[in-house]
């Protein structure tokens, strides 16, 4: 069930109440104290935009496998872009791209009980009508900047909920095999070489070759060597 307000603080935390349940929406026009990954504040102008998260209840899946379930939200989105027309890459680990401007921040937040996922909140910023944006925002678009429409909000968020549950329903299925070589052929930058940077700041070349089931990012780096990086280990130069 999608339920909506106006106004909230940030939907995943209205969505940690235990009255709502497995895939129950929590959909608001405008966050005040909305998040994004690595701390940052997720940043929409009220009414243009889909700002929501969704609950689910993954209690089949052992914590070891928890990255497959950001596999399936994020090609639930790549499948929805499809949809309307817009080719999507997914940026490791879980922004959707188009080229290399970003459309979509996704934001999982795990809880767990006896080795398994227990409940999981899935936040998700779509940008969608606005066509302007703050300058400290870095690299944003939107579908009504993609393709020169405006959309109806709640009708989007529906075609969005039928894409997850497809997703969600394989990963249900242990359909891990295919989620991830999708996963694989949605990467942003695979197989191209790019500049990538370390925490520290230092800079080097590589290629991005596939994740790791657990979500490690593979990259055969331009002597030859391939290594792993977890997230916040390494940084995309866009």
């Amino acid at each position: 069930m999608i339920y909506h307000f106006d106004k909230t603080a940030s939907t995943n935390d209205d969505a940690r109440d235990a009255k709502y349940r497995d895939g129950d929406i929590v959909w608001a026009d405008f966050q005040t104290a909305g998040r994004g990954q690595r701390g940052h504040t997720w940043q929409s102008r009220a009414g243009e935009n889909l700002t929501f998260s969704v609950v689910l209840e993954p209690t089949f899946l052992p914590v070891t496998e928890q990255f497959m379930l950001l596999e399936a939200v994020a090609l639930a989105l790549t499948d929805f872009f499809a949809s309307l027309g817009v080719k999507t890459a997914v940026k490791w680990t879980n922004d959707i791209y188009v080229g290399d401007k970003k459309a979509v921040g996704i934001l999982i937040e795990h809880s767990y009980a006896a080795g398994k996922l227990a409940r999981t909140i899935v936040g998700i910023g779509i940008n969608v009508n606005q066509t302007d944006f703050p300058s400290d925002i870095p690299n944003p678009v939107s579908l009504a900047l993609l393709t020169g429409k405006r959309y109806e909000l709640e009708a989007l968020l529906r075609d969005f909920e039928q894409s997850l549950a497809h997703r969600y329903e394989q990963l249900r299925r242990g359909e891990w095999d295919a989620l991830q070589s999708d996963y694989h052929s949605a990467l942003y930058r695979r197989d191209e070489r790019h500049i990538y940077a370390l925490p520290n700041g230092e800079k080097f070349g590589g290629i991005i070759r596939g994740v790791k089931p657990q979500g490690e990012l593979v990259v055969e780096l331009d002597d030859g060597r391939v290594t792993s990086f977890l997230f916040k280990e390494i940084e995309f130069i866009i």
